[in-house]
């Protein structure tokens, strides 16, 4: 996963610096990673307490991981039978 974090980070700095450039403001890329099993990154909670509001971190990895297993058991379903 941090793999993942930094190749999404590098992916869209030219992205960033065009935002920059155009319209004088300040960006930053801040990754979100869900795994196959509904995993996330330790870094998540870090990026999203920079974004103002209330985010509920245990209720979304909850139905994350829930939409993650459901959709793996669909795809397994479609390719056995």
């Amino acid at each position: 996963m941090i793999n993942e974090e930094a190749e999404k980070i590098l992916k869209y700095k030219n992205l960033i610096t065009d935002i920059h450039c155009m319209w004088n403001v300040k960006a930053k890329v801040m990754p979100v990673i869900i795994g196959a099993t509904g995993t996330i990154s330790r870094s998540l909670r870090q990026y999203l307490s920079k974004i103002p509001g209330k985010h509920e971190i245990k209720e979304t990895a909850k139905k994350k991981k829930k939409t993650a297993i459901l959709s793996t058991a669909h795809i397994l379903r479609q390719v056995l039978t």
